[in-house]
């Protein structure tokens, strides 16, 4: 019995010994089994491993590019400035000053020196543009310059120790690929959303005048607009711009303006407060089944069917006019690149330099051919 007793407790010596070795060295494989309160035994799951969150975790891409994504909040007068001395006005529609409707979206910092991207209709007639940072700092934006064509903006503050998001490449995007969408929707704060690049290129969708849109799923709400479209390593691949939705709320489609296309405005913005861009003066329709069998368009031209734009009107005095083009002429290719619908051939005349001559192939009689037209600056839009 003495010898069995001794047996016993140098063997609870021993295992009480190895736990506290293991308590001590190795604690995430203890944590495992717990007891609750009630006496119940629960399974906990150790402590996540760093490399392992890693692997299948977005939180590195979100903690890198969150902080250069900002809230953009707007105020503006309901009263136009040329109203403001009119006391009728004043009378009617009220004191400028205590009349101001409010708005929100997003913005993105791209550069040390406080330079921040956002869309055109976040900030467009804003008389006061306030940025929020993600670390509660606050700053009145300058306007460098807007874009209402691609509806993009370019604001600048001041302020030091700025976070900047890197740039991605977008050229390089693929159709599956990972996209987070970040910024502040409904006014809620900072949120980050995650989906994939549904699809490249889109356009002809009423929404821009040019328009070359990621589209993505990743949740996209009012509020978001300006905000950072970015790619598994927080990378800067788009400006968050639009949905469509039935109902006000994200529905799943979103599109965002590629950073190779803000980056482009940018550099025009910040050079000449504008974006200056090639212009023909032609009223363009895009090709229909009918309308090929119409003006005898070859169905079968080399290796694929002759593809193009009609012309149903040209301006007077206007570059095209000038050159020689007629209504009902189809614009082939601008500079050698094939035309195949208004979209294409809006955004390669506007790629074109103003007073540099550039060449269209036109089909025209049943025939090609070749016009030389110089391209004039495309006028500003018209204020909505």
């Amino acid at each position: 019995m003495k010898r069995t007793w001794l047996l016993f407790s140098q063997s609870v010596t021993v295992l009480l010994a190895v736990w506290f070795v293991l308590i001590t060295l190795k604690p995430d494989w203890v944590q495992g089994v717990q007891r609750s309160a009630h006496g119940i035994t629960l399974l906990q799951a150790p402590a996540a491993d760093p490399e392992a969150r890693a692997n299948g975790s977005l939180s590195g891409a979100a903690q890198k590019a969150s902080p250069a994504v900002v809230s953009i909040n707007t105020s503006k007068s309901r009263l136009k400035k040329a109203d403001q001395q009119n006391p009728w006005s004043r009378y009617f529609q009220g004191d400028p000053d205590e009349d101001n409707s409010a708005g929100s979206g997003s913005g993105v910092i791209v550069s040390p020196e406080g330079h921040i991207l956002t869309n055109n209709h976040v900030i467009e007639e804003a008389d006061d543009i306030e940025v929020v940072l993600s670390d509660g700092r606050r700053a009145q934006a300058k306007v460098i310059g807007t874009d209402p064509d691609s509806d993009l903006a370019l604001l600048k503050i001041a302020l030091d120790k700025l976070p900047v998001i890197v740039l991605g490449q977008s050229e390089s995007l693929h159709v599956g690929d990972v996209a987070l969408a970040i910024g502040n929707p409904f006014g809620v704060g900072q949120t980050v959303t995650s989906g994939i690049v549904s699809a490249l290129g889109r356009n002809q969708l009423g929404i821009n005048t040019f328009e070359n849109f990621i589209q993505t799923d990743a949740a996209i709400n009012p509020g978001n607009s300006g905000g950072a479209l970015v790619d598994v390593n927080g990378h800067l691949i788009g400006i968050n711009t639009a949905i469509y939705s039935r109902s006000g709320g994200n529905m799943g489609i979103g599109f965002a303006i590629p950073v190779a296309t803000a980056m482009s405005v940018m550099q025009d913005l910040l050079k000449d407060g504008k974006v200056t861009r090639g212009w023909l003066g032609v009223e363009p329709q895009d090709m229909s089944p009918e309308l090929a069998e119409t003006f005898n368009l070859p169905s079968n031209a080399g290796k694929e069917a002759l593809r193009g734009v009609v012309i149903t009107g040209v301006l007077q005095n206007g570059p095209a006019a000038k050159a020689g083009v007629r209504a009902g002429d189809v614009i082939v290719q601008v500079n050698n690149q094939t035309i195949g619908n208004v979209s294409e051939l809006l955004t390669s005349v506007a790629n074109l330099k103003p007073g540099t001559q550039a060449k269209l192939q036109v089909w025209r009689r049943q025939g090609l051919t070749e016009i030389s037209v110089t391209p004039s600056q495309r006028p500003s839009p018209r204020p909505r």
